[in-house]
């Protein structure tokens, strides 16, 4: 065997074997090494640089980065941080909650869930379907009255019950605008039915927690005229009635035509061009810049009154005597509240400040930056109704329960100490009762003072007649 020949075939193998190596493609960069030193070697020989030993590293660099700038030419160097993103980044931690704590982004507040209400503009026909199942509820009552009557043979009452109340028509008063409640972010809108003067009038007089739940029926007494839905709608017309407001100036009551526009209170209002702003500072010390911009619901559940006793079919009535015993009793007396854009300088004077609270806490948001602070108004009446405004903005908002303030928890009395034990003593100590003997003893005794005091007498009585 020839040793050279041997040599010779293992350097073959080994030259193979490298080759072989080198051209094993990188997973990250795709390329492999001998077709990079080739094109190096080759570039060497095109351009025979001078110092080719101190510059074959950046060659080799430029030609790997040759390789992804048509792939990745968006790419940029890293930016130094800034000291004001260093300073953000340590503060982040201040504004940040704990995973476990409870965050309450929801408008009103429930037991099982939470709702978020959105008001919205009313648009005409959109009373259609509420007009529709009016008129089939009325039907509904009307044949069970008649079945009732047909089948009942007992005599009839003749109590009249008051009439109620009408409903304020969609887009007046307290149903002047639509309420759109969800329970969370990206859930459907649900819309909020009208709200009628028996509903509010009922809602004042109960106290009842939201569930979450629209069809959840409402327990109570006096019963209320629906289910959560009605009494939910309820509930926001008085909460806007009594905790909508907005700086003085920026509203002005819109013009109204006819000829009983004195006398009919004003519902309409329209931003005023002209509105320059008010201070901070002067918002936040004072209650009468700021005014209500929503009307005032009266006892009669509607924020205008109507006379229940007017009866339209029975004004062509032919006979004057009837007519004039008619107009003997005396009409009722209109309710009049607070009319449109009143300060609410007049509620902290009025009968709204219950339990020895004003109805408004003013305040202003911080007084070591004066020039980013903002005057915030809380609502005492309705815990979690706010308002704030800086300049010529404003807003109102509402995150609470839906209930009405009502004083503080009833504590008992602490009872009075126990009185002391009645004193002993001759004048309240009972006497035992005298025996026979002492009875007859006591008698003699008084007849005898009575016959000595006789015996005085007629002495006395001799003496005046001898010096007579």
């Amino acid at each position: 065997m020839d040793p050279n020949r041997d040599r010779s075939e293992e350097r073959l193998q080994s030259a193979a074997s490298f080759k072989a190596f080198m051209l094993k493609t990188d997973t990250k960069s795709n390329v492999n090494l001998y077709d990079h030193l080739s094109r190096l070697l080759m570039k060497v020989m095109d351009e025979r640089p001078h110092n080719v030993i101190d510059v074959i590293e950046d060659m080799s660099r430029d030609m790997k980065r040759g390789l992804f700038e048509d792939k990745q030419s968006t790419l940029r160097d890293l930016p130094q941080t800034t000291a004001a993103e260093l300073l953000a980044e340590q503060q982040r931690m201040l504004f940040t909650r704990p995973e476990e704590a409870d965050q309450e982004e929801e408008l009103i507040l429930g037991t099982q869930s939470s709702y978020i209400v959105a008001e919205a503009e009313y648009r005409e026909g959109e009373e259609e379907d509420e007009q529709g199942t009016e008129d089939a509820e009325e039907e509904e009552t009307e044949a069970e009255t008649g079945n009732e009557n047909e089948m009942d043979p007992l005599p009839q009452s003749t109590y009249k019950p008051l009439p109620a109340v009408p409903k304020e028509a969609l887009g007046t008063g307290a149903n002047k605008f639509v309420y759109y409640v969800c329970k969370e972010p990206g859930l459907p809108w649900v819309k909020l039915p009208s709200v009628s003067p028996a509903q509010i009038t009922a809602a004042r007089q109960i106290r009842k927690f939201f569930t979450g739940n629209l069809e959840t029926p409402i327990v109570s007494y006096p019963p209320f005229p629906g289910n959560e839905a009605n009494y939910l709608r309820a509930q926001i017309a008085r909460i806007s009635a009594g905790t909508q407001v907005s700086p003085q100036g920026y509203f002005q009551a819109g013009e109204e035509e006819g000829d009983e526009e004195d006398e009919a209170p004003r519902d309409s209002y329209e931003v005023n061009p002209d509105f320059e702003g008010t201070s901070v500072t002067e918002m936040a010390e004072s209650l009468s810049t700021w005014v209500h911009h929503v009307q005032h619901i009266l006892q009669q559940g509607r924020c205008t009154w109507v006379n229940l006793a007017f009866k339209p079919g029975e004004d062509s009535n032919e006979e004057g005597e009837a007519e004039e015993k008619e107009e003997e009793p005396d009409e009722p007396e209109p309710e009049v509240g607070p009319s449109l854009l009143t300060p609410l300088s007049q509620d902290a004077g009025s009968n709204s400040k219950m339990f020895n609270t004003p109805p408004w806490t003013s305040k202003i948001s911080s007084t070591l930056t004066s020039q980013h602070a903002v005057a915030v108004l809380r609502s005492n009446l309705w815990p979690g109704a706010y308002a704030y405004a800086c300049g010529k903005k404003f807003e109102n908002m509402y995150i609470g329960w839906g209930l009405k303030y009502a004083g503080e928890g009833y504590s008992p009395p602490v009872p009075p100490p126990p009185q002391k034990e009645y004193p002993s003593g001759s004048e309240i100590t009972e006497a035992l009762d005298p025996s026979l003997e002492e009875e007859q003893a006591l008698k003699e005794s008084l007849e005898e003072q009575q016959a000595a005091q006789e015996e005085m007498e007629g002495t006395d009585e001799e003496e005046e007649e001898d010096d007579d």
